[in-house]
């Protein structure tokens, strides 16, 4: 199965809909959005205000993540923006390790009938490249530390450490974190001098 990646743009709103939208328009699903807006802006949003958001966000100049394909039908979805534009950049769960200005991949999606066909790994390494054409110096996940041990798939979205360690990610640091029962950990990945 050949798998195409795109930054999820204003033209692909329908796809990102299909990824991260209730069936329902009026209700008040994530849309990706609890990771990305504090707390008060994300409540604040309900029903279609918070797909109308998404939809603002696929027309900025730098996409909010990067859509997955498999043929015509789309099939995954990641996150990716610079750390300093979410709450990330003032958690204090998840640990700064130094003060390069890096990006953050937190959210990977893929949908049901296109699981275990390396989606998500395609989507974590074009995140990267999205990210690293955008000039970012490192990226940093927070993916859960399970150990092999599996992970109830509606938490399965921060990640899993293995995946990100076959993406070349290290761990960088413990967090106090936890999804799903699993504790995150902060992996990086380094892009080196000149990144972009």
């Amino acid at each position: 199965m050949s798998i195409v990646i795109r930054p999820a743009t204003k033209a692909r709103f329908d796809d990102v809909a299909i990824m991260l939208g209730p069936k329902n328009p009026d209700s008040s699903v994530c849309w990706c959005l609890s990771h990305r807006l504090d707390s008060k802006t994300n409540r604040a949003l309900a029903g279609p205000a918070r797909g109308d958001y998404v939809r603002k966000l696929c027309g900025r100049k730098v996409a909010p993540g990067v859509l997955a394909y498999a043929g015509d039908e789309v099939a995954g979805w990641a996150a990716t923006a610079p750390r300093s534009e979410l709450p990330f950049a003032r958690s204090t769960k998840i640990p700064h390790v130094d003060d390069l200005p890096v990006w953050s991949i937190w959210c990977i999606r893929v949908r049901p009938g296109f699981r275990g066909r390396g989606i998500s790994r395609a989507l974590l390494d074009w995140a990267v490249a999205y990210a690293r054409s955008h000039g970012a110096p490192a990226v940093e996940g927070y993916p859960v530390d399970n150990q092999g041990k599996k992970v109830d798939l509606t938490m399965a979205y921060v990640g899993i450490r293995t995946v990100f360690e076959e993406a070349g990610f290290t761990k960088a640091a413990d967090t106090t974190a936890v999804s799903g029962g699993f504790p995150r950990v902060l992996m990086r990945l380094d892009l080196g001098p000149g990144a972009g």
